[in-house]
């Protein structure tokens, strides 16, 4: 199975692969139910999550109800236990203009049925997304967005820096974001190198075959520079063994969590 999600990922292009995921995912819900892992993001349990990855197959870490991958599980524990995202009150709060840049699956759905929100996704190539757009060059005005979600989308971008200033102009003061990259912690600087065109060989080295670079420690710094402020959150440090396992979390990762 693992040879078969590494050669469907590498060559279904992914707005195709997008589409067809909708047709698989009940199919593969059905037949893996059990007990063994849940989903926080719907609750449903199964026997075995799938496996996952373009270059190096992680084990055990696809859902096979909402296709939420370890970050995904991560980051909504987050907003529901340490924010109101999931939970605003229409009586007691102001609605949030949130800005969601290619919008995943497993929040879609969710994120548009929440209470006073005002929910805006983008990206240039996703057949779900509402505005199609260029991170770099996004069609927004100056202080819109009150939350914005961008996750798994910096690593795609040659020109980072452009998007990171896009992000910070359009976010208003006093709003915050969610910036997911997969990084490597155990690497002081960021390593990108453009003479690597090579399908197989960027994904080797970067893990995936559209990514450009890989992050190290210095992303927060480069953050900082745009002139966010940011929090490195270790939100596993917070959950017990017991619940890291059940839910398939990736250990150690961290949410950088930025403020303008």
């Amino acid at each position: 199975m693992k040879k078969l999600f590494k050669i469907i990922l590498n060559t279904i292009p992914r707005p195709l692969l997008i589409r067809l995921s909708y047709v698989a995912r009940p199919i593969l819900a059905f037949f893996l139910k059990g007990n063994t892992y849940t989903d926080p993001i719907d609750g449903k349990s199964f026997k075995t999550f799938l496996p996952y990855g373009y270059g190096n197959q992680r084990n055990n870490v696809l859902s096979p109800s909402t296709l939420s991958l370890e970050r995904h599980r991560l980051l909504w524990l987050y907003l529901k236990n340490e924010t109101d995202f999931l939970s605003r009150d229409t009586e007691s709060s102001s609605a949030l203009s949130v800005l969601h840049f290619a919008p995943e699956q497993c929040f879609l759905k969710r994120f548009r049925g929440l209470k006073n929100i005002e929910y805006t996704t983008t990206d240039l190539l996703s057949p779900i997304a509402d505005v199609k757009a260029d991170i770099c060059d996004l069609p927004f005005e100056d202080n819109s967005y009150d939350v914005i979600l961008c996750n798994h989308v910096l690593e795609h971008i040659p020109d980072d820096t452009k998007a990171m200033q896009e992000l910070y102009r359009v976010m208003k003061p006093g709003g915050y974001g969610i910036f997911q990259i997969p990084q490597d912690l155990n690497r002081e600087e960021t390593f990108e190198d453009d003479s690597i065109t090579d399908r197989e060989e960027r994904a080797k080295i970067f893990g995936q075959y559209d990514h450009v670079r890989v992050y190290g420690r210095d992303y927060f710094d480069k953050l900082r520079s745009m002139g966010f402020k940011v929090e490195e959150v270790d939100y596993t440090a917070q959950l017990s063994e017991e619940d890291i396992e059940k839910y398939c979390l990736a250990k150690g990762e961290i949410i950088p969590l930025v403020y303008k």
